[in-house]
């Protein structure tokens, strides 16, 4: 046995036991026959470094990993980082301008090489911090998203999805990233609000039409009516006006009836080739939101795409890769000429509309921005600006470049995800996949069914590039290899394949079966290992990465990838603001690891992980959970100088004494109340059942119940009976506490004596209710309860906790006479108060436990005269305190003006001195 110093120093002993445990191949044992248990980590990017969002997500992997470890389980976490496309290329790019060298410097095989060798020299940083943090992952089979046998799934995938008909190549709107140059999913997007402008213009009628413009007020009565020439439109993004393809206006709208289905003129650009664009009805226009009227633009905004695709309205591209205005094609005037015609009737391919250039030639290869200021300009000078006005509005950005994200029409390869989302709905509402909380039900349904076709090619050089091949004539051939393009092709067809790559959340979808091996195992269940038992995740990718993963797993695998969905809320700063770099409110985990220990982090996290619920950033509640590990080492320590050494059997030992019975009872309702909340996927629940009774029961009244007397200068000692039942306790709680505090508890399993195994391979503890003993139990509770009161009352009216005092009891029946008697020791040692037979009169403590009338005499203890008179003050100043908060609370206008932190502060004060008014008054009834 290791004797416990008398400082608890998590640094030495986290990395000791990480170290140990990694080395001896612990995370995965061998357990022939036992059976499987597997959950896979979210793969963060390669990128990446541990934020708290990561501590929080990977804490709740552990304790589930640990525990059905700790069960017997042959539990596998598979680990493993993603290749991050536009993140890593990002990095990459960066570290060679610093070189004063750039991508395109470089043949695409020679920038790949490149990021390899960024990869195997700097990559995967977070795998280490992911170790701090005390992961029981499988390292020995880490995998990537781009290694060669995750790769072949990808790739199988691709070209299985697109002979099903379920991949396709189409032109359609996505988020332009214009300083990356490719689009971006919905997740790389952020959204923020910045200072802008509202334009308003005059659309001219076609051939100088007017018409009555009648506008009324909410009760129908005339404000404007006059004759028009033109229809008003509103805009934040003026430069996008030259690509429009129609107004739209509300076919309720009375205003605009007469000129619907006639022409309009854009006002921009040289007025002998000005475009007309028809004036059309669509629901999409809100007629009380500015003129009513809303220019179409379907290339470069989502509404209007979605506006244009309804009424066969052409889509007109103004934008090159770098949202630079484009150059290519034909001078303006034949552009626009063509432009005319169709606006008139005439058709045109969507190859041929593509390729207009409507940009007029003294725009061309301006900056997006510098397009809009000449556009405004020009209008203005014209005599069309009907007004401009200042406007928040919001933009989108691209979370990485921080460039304004261009929404733009290009080719890009799209999954049918609306054919493969059904059987995932239906895994769902069958219950073949469980999503807890199951409020998330409800927002993935919706979502679900009115899923999009979901954009899978991405404009860069890292990643796994597309399998499709491109013959001169258009013709697109998808094959695994180039050799088997070739062969579909022909021989002598020149092919050319596509430079674009796949979207990471495409290969990650495949996490759950293509880390198992596939498509090279072809077993159905991939060893047990598929579907998985658990998938934690945060909500906020629950439709990029978890929802694709159920369509892509049943799609493939003929069954779901996991049987449960855990959805955890996010971590925020302690005034529930997201946390932000910009903000300067983001909390760094491995610094609070340095701080309290690895232990004390993930404690916090589990005990404030509420399902349903976001978690509130405290860093007072890790440091007190880091003196709770401090309270669990010197309860250790204690037990190791008296003689308490580690159990050798899991069942608890035979007991006689009240005391020892009493902690077997409640020892199996912990392990009872943690098994419950962990089948239940309720952290809190499960952390808080052990933090209580560790802290409580054992630390707080057991170990102080069994505690040696002194005898003189002799110190007494446990009897055997509760040495051996307090060394069984201790085992109990350190395998409870292991998923939640695993260094910590692995040191004072082997510092309690001599083990066949550690404590991360150890047994669950078995909640045997046959040890139980009511009456013994009910003996100890009342025990607690009555010299807890006593301590109490004592604090409360001042008396010295070393103070010795007799004590009296009336109305007491059999059972507490008897109590008495066998508990009369220990009450005089924990309450200072010895039992005597006649109560002397005068003034005195009473205290009321189960009817009986605990009476302690005060005289000669403390001034009675002078108690009442501090208690009643007391009573009077926290009365008046509470009253007023009431007062305050009570006050509507300050309810809903002031700060939300000060609302609850008050209401937080006003409880207190609530109970503390309470509290004063209860001792003063006390003293008669």
């Amino acid at each position: 046995m290791t004797e416990l110093s008398k400082t608890f120093d998590p640094a030495e002993l986290e990395q000791r036991w990480y170290a140990h445990w990694e080395t001896n191949g612990l995370f995965r044992p061998d357990r022939p026959g036992a059976e499987p248990w597997t959950i896979v980590n979210p793969p963060p990017n390669v990128t990446g470094s541990l934020h708290i969002g990561h501590a929080l997500d990977n804490t709740l992997q552990d304790i589930l990993a640990r525990h059905a470890r700790l069960q017997g389980k042959d539990a596998l976490w598979v680990v493993g980082t993603d290749h991050a496309g536009i993140a890593t290329q990002m990095v990459v790019e960066r570290q060679m301008a610093s070189a004063q060298q750039k991508r395109t410097d470089f043949t695409r095989e020679e920038f790949v090489a490149k990021v390899w060798e960024w990869k195997e020299e700097s990559g995967g940083e977070i795998t280490q911090q992911l170790r701090r943090l005390g992961c029981s992952m499988d390292w020995a089979n880490e995998r990537f998203t781009m290694d060669e046998g995750f790769s072949k799934a990808v790739l199988k995938v691709f070209v299985d999805l697109h002979k099903e008909g379920l991949l396709y190549r189409d032109k359609r709107l996505v988020n332009w990233d214009p300083a990356f140059r490719t689009a971006i999913s919905d997740l790389e997007v952020e959204t923020r609000e910045v200072a802008g402008h509202m334009w308003h213009f005059k659309y001219p009628l076609a051939g100088g039409e007017t018409y009555t413009y009648v506008e009324r007020d909410a009760d129908g009565q005339v404000v404007v009516e006059e004759e028009r020439d033109y229809i008003a439109i509103a805009t934040t993004r003026p430069e996008t006006m030259l690509g429009d393809g129609a107004v739209a206006v509300n076919p309720k709208d009375e205003r605009y009836r007469a000129i619907v289905g006639k022409l309009c003129e854009i006002p921009v650009g040289p007025k002998e080739h000005r475009r007309l664009i028809p004036i059309i009805a669509d629901e999409y226009p809100d007629p009380d939101f500015g003129s009513g009227a809303v220019k179409i633009t379907g290339a470069h905004d989502a509404n209007d795409y979605g506006v244009a695709q309804r009424n066969g309205i052409p889509m007109y591209r103004l934008m090159d890769e770098m949202a630079a205005m484009r150059t290519d094609g034909a001078p303006y005037e034949e552009a626009a000429a063509r432009a005319r015609e169709v606006a008139s009737g005439a058709t045109a391919s969507a190859a041929e509309i593509d390729a207009l250039n409507l940009v007029p030639d003294t725009y061309r290869g301006l900056d997006r921005y510098a397009a809009r200021k000449q556009v405004v300009a020009d209008i203005d000078a014209d005599g069309l600006m009907l007004m401009v006005e200042n406007k928040t509005i919001m933009q989108p950005f691209g979370d990485r470049s921080g460039v304004v994200i261009e929404p733009m029409l290009t080719d890009q390869w799209y999954v049918d995800a609306a054919t493969l989302a059904k059987p995932a709905i239906e895994a769902v509402r069958s219950g073949a996949i469980q999503i807890v909380p199951k409020t998330w039900e409800k927002t993935f349904f919706n979502w679900m069914e009115n899923i999009q076709p979901w954009c899978v090619s991405r404009q860069l050089w890292w990643g796994h590039r597309i399998p499709a091949w491109f013959a001169e004539d258009g013709s697109i051939y998808v094959a695994l290899t180039e050799a088997e393009a070739q062969a579909q092709a022909g021989a002598g067809v020149a092919l050319r394949q596509d430079s674009d790559v796949l979207d990471t959340w495409f290969s990650s979808a495949l996490w759950p079966f293509a880390t198992m091996g596939w498509p090279e195992e072809t077993s159905p269940t991939l060893h047990g290992r598929y579907p998985n038992d658990v998938l934690i995740s945060g909500f906020d990718i629950l439709f990029f990465w978890d929802a694709r993963m159920m369509m892509q797993g049943i799609h493939f695998m003929g069954d779901v990838p996991f049987k449960k969905l855990y959805l955890h809320g996010l971590v925020r700063a302690a005034d529930g603001a997201k946390m932000s770099k910009s903000k300067g409110n983001v909390v760094n985990p491995l610094g609070l690891i340095d701080q309290y220990g690895a232990d004390a982090l993930r404690f916090f996290m589990a005990a404030m992980e509420s399902q349903g619920r976001d978690i509130k950033m405290d860093e007072k509640r890790v440091e007190g959970y880091r003196n709770f590990a401090t309270k669990l080492w010197n309860a250790c320590r204690f037990a190791q100088s008296n003689g308490i050494v580690a159990s050798t059997h899991m069942e608890a030992p035979a007991a006689g004494l009240a005391v020892n019975k009493w902690i077997i009872a409640e020892t199996i309702g912990c392990v009872q109340a943690v098994d419950l909340a962990l089948a239940d996927l309720r952290f809190d629940g499960a952390a808080n059942a052990v933090y209580q009774f560790v802290w409580s029961r054992f630390c707080d009244w057991y170990l102080e119940l069994i505690k040696p007397v002194f005898d003189g200068d002799e110190k007494g000692s446990i009897d055997p009976e509760s040495k051996l039942v307090a060394g069984w306790v201790i085992d109990q709680i350190l395998v409870l506490l292991h998923p939640f505090m695993p260094f910590i508890t692995e040191e004072l399993w082997h510092a309690m004596g001599p083990r066949e195994y550690d404590l991360i391979v150890a047994k669950w503890p078995m909640a045997d209710a046959r040890s139980l003993d009511p009456a013994a139990s009910k003996e100890i509770d009342w025990l607690i309860r009555l010299v807890s009161e006593i301590r109490a009352a004592r604090t409360e009216v001042n008396i010295a906790p070393g103070t010795r005092m007799q004590m009296h009891v009336r109305d007491a029946d059999s059972e507490t006479l008897a109590r008495l008697e066998r508990q009369a020791t220990v009450i005089a040692r924990l309450a200072r108060a010895s039992v005597v037979q006649d109560a002397p009169g005068g003034g005195a403590l009473q205290v009321v436990v189960d009817g009986a009338t605990f009476v302690l005499p005060l005289e000669g203890i403390i001034d009675l005269a002078v108690e009442r008179e501090r208690l009643t003050k007391g009573i009077a100043a926290a009365a008046k305190e509470r009253d007023a908060l009431a007062g305050r609370l009570g006050n509507a206008s300050f309810v809903e003006r002031a700060k939300p932190e000060a609302v609850e502060k008050a209401r937080a004060d006003h409880a207190e001195k609530s109970a503390e008014a309470e509290r004063l008054t209860a001792a003063l009834e006390r003293l008669g």
